[in-house]
């Protein structure tokens, strides 16, 4: 009987030697530190930007942002003619999260002489899909300005 016992303790302590050096390596493989995704960056607003929805091809906005400034022109005459309508603070985003909104703040000292500025203390501005946009307000009538950069 002790003969037939041997073979079989033998059989058993091989499987499981077996198994569990099968489970260490599937520990292993499991710990082993995966390729880190990048996370996303925040989109880069700075340049120049143009008014994308306009019905008029010679009269349109335009804007150009560098650094925490952000300057809005009306142009007209196909170019030829600009006139500011915002200069103001711009604040770049710090995630890649949309909608992305940020109020500017006027430079008064900038605008105190253009006719057409706006004279608005602050302005809300959404950054979406690769559009800004902003409200603008003319002789009574508001209206949403969308700009692509250009």
């Amino acid at each position: 009987m002790k003969t037939n016992i041997a073979p079989v303790a033998l059989a058993a302590i091989l499987a499981l030697t077996g198994c569990s050096g099968t489970t260490a390596n599937s520990t292993a493989a499991t710990a082993s530190p995966q390729p880190s995704q990048e996370a996303p960056k925040p989109p880069v607003l700075s340049g120049s930007w143009k008014q994308e929805d306009f019905a008029n091809k010679t009269s349109y906005q335009q804007a150009t942002i560098t650094g925490d400034k952000m300057t809005i022109e009306w142009v007209s005459d196909g170019g030829n003619t600009t006139s500011t309508y915002w200069v103001g603070t711009y604040k770049a985003p710090t995630d890649a999260r949309e909608p992305n909104a940020w109020t500017s703040t006027r430079d008064v000292e900038a605008t105190r002489s253009a006719l057409l500025a706006s004279s608005d203390a602050t302005k809300d501005f959404t950054y979406e899909g690769g559009a800004i946009s902003y409200k603008v307000s003319a002789l009574g009538t508001t209206t949403t300005v969308k700009l692509k950069k250009s």
